[in-house]
């Protein structure tokens, strides 16, 4: 995927809300609780075949329930 392609950075918030969810053990129901989010925003989001494009306060409470910085979740480093 191209870094000029406005998916791009959902795609890398995508896949590292997931690295980091499964680093806190956490399931997508507990993260979904933790930001008072539903069990299915959470799956949906995760999911590479669903586009869903949460918004960046969103982001913020997704961040702030996994205890990383939103910049994290937009470090696109591992991603290849």
């Amino acid at each position: 995927m191209n870094k000029t392609n406005s998916d791009y950075y959902y795609y890398v918030a995508r896949l590292n809300i997931k690295k980091y969810r499964k680093l806190r053990n956490y399931t997508a129901q507990e993260l979904a609780d933790k930001c008072n989010l539903s069990h299915q925003f959470i799956r949906d989001l995760e999911s590479l075949k669903i586009t869903r494009r949460p918004r960046l306060d969103t982001l913020v409470q997704i961040a702030n329930a996994l205890n990383v910085d939103i910049k994290d979740l937009l470090d696109d480093s591992e991603i290849k």
